[in-house]
């Protein structure tokens, strides 16, 4: 990613730094549902989000469950996850306070899974596919996730595809792509309907009201911008509003 810092107004470094704590146990409570799932695959069917359990069993813990647990015969699913929440996450525990990340984060999760039981009640063939299909994963989360960092970090440069393409536009054309996959169903295996559900579902809980959660998050990231140029030429803060 690129930072507007530095004397020639860019400067370049890999991923935001060092690990925040909701972050940090969300890393874990991942690792750690990845390595028992690889012990026990059958915890999939129990604690992915599968429509047909949710609505015909009440298995309701699902719609919550089902984004800590990754295919368990793909490390690099899980590591391409991680590796995003870490790259975009910090950066949103840092602006905004772990208690908002950690509600923002499960209510994208919630959202993707509402938009998968949703569809799966549809009378179509693809609703009727879905209804018995299981999703797991942490994506639908993680592209509200991108959606929150789209919107707070407009310029900042994120390499997709190797091409330096700022966060605002990055967020565009992968929520473009999950459309397009989500409507012609050529990526089999993979549920991008989750992914443009959590996208959906954090774009318009940031922007929903006038002076409502965005407003206070520019807020926010106002505070975190101008403590960063404090530091940056060594200023003293003073009175009691400084943030700690």
């Amino acid at each position: 990613m690129a930072y507007p810092y530095g004397s020639s107004g860019v400067t370049y470094r890999f991923g935001p730094g060092g690990v925040t704590y909701a972050i940090k146990w969300l890393l874990i409570i991942n690792v750690v549902a990845f390595l028992l799932t690889v012990a026990v695959p059958s915890l999939i069917i129990y604690f992915g989000l599968t429509p047909s359990a949710v609505f015909g069993g009440a298995w309701l813990w699902q719609i919550l469950t089902y984004q800590f647990l990754h295919d368990p015969h793909s490390i690099f699913h899980i590591l391409f996850n991680m590796l995003m929440l870490w790259m975009f996450g910090v950066d949103l525990e840092r602006t905004w306070g772990t208690r908002a990340f950690v509600h923002y984060y499960l209510l994208c999760g919630t959202g993707a899974a509402a938009a998968t039981l949703v569809v799966a009640l549809l009378p179509f063939d693809f609703g009727r596919t879905l209804y018995y299909t299981t999703t797991i994963g942490a994506s639908g989360a993680l592209y509200g996730v991108l959606a929150a960092y789209g919107l707070l970090f407009p310029n900042r440069l994120i390499l997709l595809l190797f091409f330096p393409v700022p966060a605002r536009y990055a967020v565009m054309i992968l929520g473009a792509i999950a459309v397009f996959y989500t409507m012609t169903g050529l990526q089999a295996g993979v549920a991008n309907l989750a992914h443009l559900g959590g996208l959906v579902t954090g774009y318009l809980y940031l922007t929903r009201g006038r002076g409502g959660p965005l407003a206070e998050l520019k807020y926010r990231y106002m505070k975190w911008k101008i403590n960063r140029l404090r530091k940056r030429f060594d200023l003293r803060p003073g009175g009691r509003g400084w943030p700690h």
